[in-house]
């Protein structure tokens, strides 16, 4: 039991390599061009949900741009939305940054939806690529309620901005109202600070009204339209921008582009927050806690099992969760569990895979970027499925099989005489002694054949017309 339970063990650790290569984010492209020097411009990208990892990316990527005096830092920005405590604690990295801050929404194609357009409207400076386009920021709850809840940011807990039409607000619940006014208010207040059509920033929130590129640049919530980032720099090169209160003009045509690439822990942090695997994290977790109580001692399934569960813990307390699919899925493994132990025929497996399918769509909120993919859910619902009925068809095969051992096997096995005494003979059968009557003489070396047993004593006949077997050949081992 202890070398299968490794072996499962090190099955979850392949599982968790494999989900590890999916969900670890690559580099996007290499350095436009690469510079060591001073001065300069630093390209970071804003890729997938907004969320921790994107977080200390920017806190990082700033920090450097200051270090190393760069003229700018351009944010090529792709995302469909994110967590809104990550996307305000952005704004501030960006509000308070000495280096001034580019939002360029690109490549051709790419979106700032929801948390996005907040970045857009915090930057220094904003520019779309063609081809794409931003806005549909109103606030969408996390938990199933309404959004903001208790929160008035309506994060986390509470809210993110996501693609979505527009409550009735006639019948809309106060949190809901209090929640959308907040984000009105949040996004005009950097439009008024940043001089973009503040009328859009509320229809943004309010309706989930859009913008292409073009209409953007109209309606002046961006400053500039460009495909690359070359000619990006040169039509921003010469503008104003409003740092720590003191007014200076971009120098940044023909500035070398260092692209940041993001650092380990960035990269850890994207991975473990990254919602399929913190899922997959969560399973190996349970299961190898699991195995370990099964086969006590096997150590590896139980040290996997607990460095998985804690980290999964860990992804669980930065993403947006609904701890109703977590309880869900908890059921699901108990029931599941008691079932190995309890005759129930299947009722509580089944009763407990349901709950743990459930459970898993449920787990993480619909947040854009923040999802876990249902194919992996099904795949996963299908391959325990698929265990259980087979652990219950090897069950049904071995209560069909007749008996191989126990004392209730011993009527019609051979056996052999090690010693006589009397009208009692001691014979060895299966490897072990037995003591035995027969109602004919025995001789040390006969070899018998058991007619049934009395307590612990094996009724025996002799087995005539045979060659007798000596004491000290092999006997059987099938014990």
């Amino acid at each position: 039991m202890a070398t299968t339970a490794r072996m499962l063990a090190l099955v979850l650790l392949v599982a968790l390599g494999a989900a590890a290569a999916l969900a670890f984010p690559a580099a996007h492209g290499q350095p436009v061009q690469e510079s060591s020097s001073g001065g300069g411009v630093l390209l970071l990208d804003i890729k997938g949900g907004i969320g921790p990892a994107t977080r200390d990316h920017l806190r990082n990527g700033i920090r450097q741009a200051t270090q190393e005096g760069a003229r700018a830092l351009v944010l090529r920005i792709d995302t469909p939305g994110g967590l809104d405590a990550a996307t305000r604690d952005i704004n501030r990295e960006i509000l308070a940054s000495p280096v001034p801050v580019i939002a360029w929404v690109a490549p051709n194609g790419a979106r700032a939806a929801s948390a996005g357009t907040y970045i857009v409207y915090a930057s220094h400076i904003a520019a779309m690529a063609p081809a794409t386009s931003l806005g549909a920021a109103t606030p969408v709850a996390i938990g199933g309620g309404a959004p903001g809840g208790d929160d008035p940011e309506g994060v986390e807990s509470d809210g993110d901005a996501e693609q979505g039409g527009q409550s009735d607000q006639g019948s809309a619940s106060a949190s809901e109202r209090k929640a959308v006014n907040d984000s009105v208010a949040y996004l005009r207040s950097l439009a008024n600070l940043r001089g973009r059509d503040a009328g859009f920033a509320e229809a943004a929130v309010r309706e989930a009204a859009t913008l292409t590129a073009s209409e953007a640049l109209e309606r002046g919530v961006v400053e500039v339209v460009a495909a690359d980032v070359q000619t990006l720099l040169e039509q921003v090169d010469g503008r104003s921008v409003v740092i720590a209160g003191v007014t200076s003009r971009l120098a940044v045509a023909g500035q070398e582009v260092t692209e940041i690439v993001p650092g380990w822990r960035v990269q850890l942090l994207t991975v473990l927050t990254n919602p399929t695997f913190a899922y997959i994290l969560l399973l190996v977790g349970m299961y190898g806690l699991l195995l370990e109580g099964y086969s006590p001692g096997a150590i590896l399934p139980g040290v996997v099992g607990a460095i998985s569960l804690l980290l999964g813990l860990y992804a669980l307390q930065v993403l947006p969760v609904n701890y109703a699919g977590l309880a869900l899925m908890a059921l699901g493994i108990i029931l599941m569990v008691v079932e190995l132990t309890t005759p129930t025929f299947g009722v509580l497996g089944i009763g407990g895979l349901v709950a743990l399918v459930f459970g898993s769509v449920m787990l993480f909120d619909e947040v854009p970027g923040f999802a876990v993919s249902n194919w992996l859910i099904a795949g996963i619902g299908l391959a325990i499925a698929g265990g259980s009925m087979f652990a219950i068809w090897l069950a049904l095969r071995g209560r069909r099989r007749p008996v191989t051992g126990g004392a209730e096997d011993m009527p019609g096995r051979e056996a052999v005489v090690a010693s006589v005494d009397g009208d009692r003979a001691q014979v060895r059968i299966r490897g072990e002694l037995w003591q035995a009557a027969s109602s004919n003489r025995l001789q040390a070396g006969d070899r018998v054949r058991v007619l049934g047993r009395d307590g612990l004593v094996l009724q025996v006949e002799p087995i005539r017309g045979e060659p007798n077997q000596s004491p000290n050949q092999a006997p059987e081992t099938t014990r």
